[in-house]
């Protein structure tokens, strides 16, 4: 067999991060700045706000200075104004193109109403250009089988990505996590599938449940590679090893924007594949002041759609912040990496010090097997600020003993004070007591809900 090519898009891979790119950026983003401007009346009233005109955008110092980040909360904010009428919504963001519409996906809605990805042919050509240029860095070639276990109902990670998927010339095997672990096993089992698709949660759920559903574990499934996204886990050193080890399979981590992560021995970070379809600042996180993109770089992270309508908008967070990498990858692949070191809202002050829940998951999972890795952060009060101290409950293992948890917990003090700055109070629960998640896990668990009712 002839030697396959380094990557599925020679022409642009080979030069992202490059001046070469920035000047392609440049072009395009004016390009879509104009377009949004004259097209979209969302996107017109903020630079109108702003007091800004697409002529007056002249270099990039001028683009991070006059054009506004969109948060979170200024979405809410429009999706109010809307009366939350999706198609007022659409047509604000996209003009005329949302009469072009060819698919519809959103987010949970977990914070409040959905954020749309309305997809029009430009745009789901960018997600399959961006699957296509992952699925080949991960050894994913056409006419190899992925079972497709993300959520199908709505997610970008669902039937749009079985969509890209089929396109790119793979064999997409749609089960999704609505079927159920039992039946992502069994058919993972059945079709023998080269990869998988679904969140970390998912992938160590059926760790767990693989003895009794199939009466064998999870590697007799004979994964090449589990590629995970939609929370940080994949990017968990001890996540990884759990998951790599009980599967005999390559972790890959995808997402968070448009990269995955190679396939280093050691986790690199994921590679951001598509400068010239998305391009990703830093800015910070309060201020929005521009964090230039280097090595060791933290700030939040900003998109603005280069290609497409607005797929991910322009100049939008969706609140992961981020630490970036441009140095050379050991993996000798292009493109600058980064990791999701947290979300905007899921971060948590003790007594000044911010912290992120995969820290926390990073510090618990070193314990397995005496603890089963499953845990939640119990909050009195809303976020961010904690009264100190950080209260959790932890499952202990199985064959974990009753007088051995005392002296567990002061390790696990002792390893959280080292990584985090923060001595827990832990509340030990049985194993299984806690309820698994086959989509996003929910490390929250907000007992001041419960005290208002």
């Amino acid at each position: 067999m002839a030697e396959r090519r380094r990557y599925w898009n020679m022409e642009v891979e080979q030069i992202l991060n490059t001046p070469e790119m920035r000047d392609l950026q440049w072009s395009r983003m004016k390009n879509k700045m104009e377009a949004l401007y004259e097209g979209a009346s969302f996107w017109r009233s903020r630079m109108e706000k702003a007091g800004v005109t697409p002529e007056q955008v002249r270099t990039w110092d001028d683009f991070t200075d006059r054009i506004p980040v969109l948060t979170k909360e200024e979405f809410r904010e429009y999706v109010d104004e809307c009366e939350s009428d999706m198609t007022r919504i659409i047509e604000g963001w996209m003009g005329e193109e949302a009469n072009r519409l060819v698919c519809i996906a959103a987010t949970s809605g977990t914070t409040g109403t959905p954020t749309p990805y309305s997809l029009n042919k430009g745009d789901l050509d960018i997600w399959t250009e961006f699957t296509s240029r992952a699925l080949w860095r991960i050894g994913i070639y056409p006419g190899d089988r992925v079972l497709q276990a993300f959520g199908l109902s709505m997610f970008l990670a669902g039937v749009p990505m079985c969509m890209s998927i089929a396109d790119y010339g793979a064999c997409s095997i749609p089960v999704g996590a609505e079927a159920g672990t039992e039946r992502v096993l069994s058919y993972a089992k059945l079709f023998r599938p080269k990869a998988m698709m679904c969140t970390p949660s998912l992938a160590e759920y059926m760790i767990e449940r693989a003895p009794t559903s199939l009466g064998e574990g999870v590697d007799a499934l004979t994964l090449e590679a589990v590629i995970c996204g939609g929370e940080p886990g994949a990017g968990i050193p001890e996540v990884r090893r759990k998951i790599e080890e009980a599967y005999g399979a390559k972790l890959f981590d995808l997402g968070a924007g448009l990269g995955c992560s190679c396939d280093y021995p050691e986790y690199q970070g994921m590679h951001w594949l598509a400068d010239d379809l998305v391009m990703m600042e830093l800015v910070d996180q309060e201020s929005h002041e521009p964090i230039p993109i280097e090595d060791g770089a933290v700030g939040l992270a900003v998109f603005t759609t280069l290609a497409g309508t607005a797929l991910l908008g322009f100049r939008q967070t969706i609140g992961d912040i981020m630490e970036v990498h441009t140095s050379p990858c050991s993996c000798g692949g292009s493109g600058f990496r980064y990791r999701v070191i947290g979300r905007t809202d899921d971060m948590l002050k003790v007594k000044g010090v911010m912290i992120y829940p995969p820290a926390i998951e990073g510090v618990v999972n070193k314990f397995v097997p005496r603890v089963t890795g499953e845990f939640r952060i119990v909050l009195d009060e809303p976020p961010p600020r904690v009264v100190p101290p950080l209260k959790l409950k932890i499952e202990f293992g199985e064959g974990v003993e009753p007088g051995e948890l005392e002296s567990l917990a002061e390790e696990i003090c002792e390893e959280m004070h080292r990584a985090v700055k923060i001595r827990p109070q832990i509340t030990w629960l049985k194993p299984k007591t806690l309820e698994r998640f086959t989509k996003k896990k929910k490390l929250m668990e907000k007992a001041y809900e419960k005290k208002s009712r």
